[in-house]
């Protein structure tokens, strides 16, 4: 397992995930980005877990084939920023 120095601004490492928490005025604006995450990480083939509430989208990033968090986890974790 790869263990990344350097964490994206913003993300912690909680139970075993690199995770963030991202904020948005209704449901249609959370539910439209957690979409274009899904986009990304389908054309990455690596996929987060998300959980979509009401004005809210959590993202959790880890690589479970190699059992913990990795430098791909990162990168997808900096493309998120991006989207959001």
């Amino acid at each position: 397992m790869v263990m990344p120095m350097d964490d994206p601004s913003g993300w912690e490492r909680r139970d075993g995930m690199l995770r963030k928490r991202y904020e948005f005025p209704d449901f249609a604006t959370a539910l439209a980005f957690a979409n274009r995450v899904g986009a990304a990480a389908e054309e990455a083939d690596h996929h987060p877990d998300l959980l979509v509430t009401w004005g809210a989208v959590e993202v959790a990033w880890v690589n479970h084939a190699a059992g913990g968090i990795t430098d791909r986890d990162l990168e997808m974790a900096v493309e998120t920023d991006k989207l959001a």
